[in-house]
């Protein structure tokens, strides 16, 4: 019988996260792991939505001190723990556009603008990379959250999921169905 390397490296991954999971629970100085592991990729999330420094480490902390005082709330789904900080920061920051009126930005490069083309079976062009950014402005904030989590932070669907809390199946739909709302934004010609 072998091994599935990925699985196996997943799974000790999973397992050693749980292990800071409990001694977290028992003990809140014991996040410090979990904190270091995790505090530049929420931080990177947050400031890709709101292109203001100052503000993104504010909102950031806010995850961080909400992940502290809920985490006796958290339970393994068979996803990193980083998919319940994000759905956290996800929270935070829709609240920072209520409370602040700030104006949400979405930070593409263009390799994502391309893979995106690809993925619609369209030729690469100039045009169609202009297309498709003012196709993404005209979508709702919910259909531009999956684009980002999907195709720009390259997240598995079942993660997708549990941030966005639907199911994974859920998590393909709706990929999908921004996906053609794009493409009749675009080519609606």
């Amino acid at each position: 019988m072998s091994i599935n390397p990925v699985y196996h490296q997943t799974s000790s991954k999973l397992d050693q996260e749980r292990v800071w999971v409990q001694r977290a629970k028992k003990n809140p100085e014991d996040f410090g792991p979990l904190y270091r592991k995790y505090h530049e990729q929420i931080f990177r999330y947050v400031h890709q939505r709101m292109d203001d420094t100052e503000q993104a480490f504010d909102v950031t902390s806010q995850v961080f001190l909400k992940a502290i005082k809920n985490i006796h709330k958290f339970e393994f789904r068979g996803v990193p723990f980083g998919s319940w900080l994000y759905r956290i920061a996800k929270s935070e920051l829709y609240q920072a556009f209520r409370d602040r009126k700030v104006k949400r930005t979405v930070n593409i490069e263009t390799l994502h603008i391309t893979e995106i083309i690809e993925e619609m079976d369209e030729v690469i062009s100039d045009e169609n990379q202009k297309r498709l950014f003012n196709a993404i402005a005209q979508l709702k904030e919910e259909d531009v959250q999956i684009l980002e989590l999907r195709y720009f932070e390259k997240r598995p669907y079942k993660e997708i999921g549990e941030i966005l809390e639907i199911t994974e199946n859920n998590a393909k739909v709706k990929s999908f169905r921004v996906l053609e709302k794009l493409k009749k934004i675009i080519f609606k010609n």
